[in-house]
């Protein structure tokens, strides 16, 4: 089962705040209404942060737990300072095809082709033509502050849940660095050694790093991660 949460994917857009808090009583809700007693889960990116704040409200309901390229492994209040969402509606209307594929292919560490991101592209041009961009702008920031405002580095090592990073060796991902004051900006994103430092804290975790890979792990080692996966969460059967 892969759910859309509320302000992402096909899911309603609505205009007020996002909160980690509701997201996990939504899926809870969502696994309730299914029969679904206890999961196994596997998140990404921003996943990550949602799955941490699931499995500690609901512990008895997660058995195991994939985080792949999690973001939020730091807390960015420490380096980035507050951004009004008009400065981040702004930065997001002067965004092209052009530019949001580079974005991907740098942000993001990639080395795919860059026809790979053709599908990502085309969505993102699309939305911004609908009528429903207003609604899916005011998601977007929304999301961003949503990470910002709402940490769990602090939560990881509370864990107790068998958890598995998967980290690429070049996933450098630090939500907000481009308005942290430039004596930080190199303090952000060494997620491997993060991952690294929070696994050493945690009963039951363990990370593993893909070399030459970046922050889309499923797209650029599909073979080793669908492996990784299914090897780890079969050790629970």
């Amino acid at each position: 089962m892969v759910p859309d949460q509320i302000g992402f994917g096909k899911s309603s857009k609505p205009l007020s705040d996002l909160h980690f808090d509701q997201l996990a009583r939504n899926t809870a809700a969502l696994l309730d209404s299914l029969n679904v007693e206890k999961v196994d889960i596997v998140a990404h990116s921003m996943g990550g942060m949602l799955a941490t704040r699931f499995a500690r409200t609901y512990p008895a309901r997660v058995g195991r737990m994939v985080l792949a390229g999690p973001i939020g492994l730091e807390d960015y209040r420490l380096y980035v300072p507050p951004v009004p969402s008009e400065t981040l509606i702004g930065q997001e209307a002067k965004v092209t095809p052009e530019s949001y594929r580079r974005w991907l292919t740098t942000a993001y560490a990639v080395t795919l082709p860059l026809s790979a991101f053709d599908p990502y592209v085309e969505a993102r041009t699309r939305v911004s033509g609908s009528a429903e961009y207003p609604r899916w702008l005011a998601a977007y920031v929304n999301s961003y502050q949503m990470i910002w405002r709402e940490p769990v580095a602090g939560e990881i090592p509370l864990l107790t849940e068998p958890v598995l990073f998967l980290i690429g060796e070049n996933d450098h991902v630090a939500v907000g660095r481009d308005f942290a004051p430039e004596a930080l900006r190199g303090r952000m994103g060494h997620n491997v050694e993060l991952a690294r430092e929070l696994a050493a804290k945690m009963p039951h975790a363990q990370v593993e790093m893909f070399e030459g890979v970046g922050h889309l792990i499923h797209l650029e080692a599909e073979q080793r991660f669908n492996e990784s996966v299914l090897h780890f969460l079969n050790q629970g059967r």
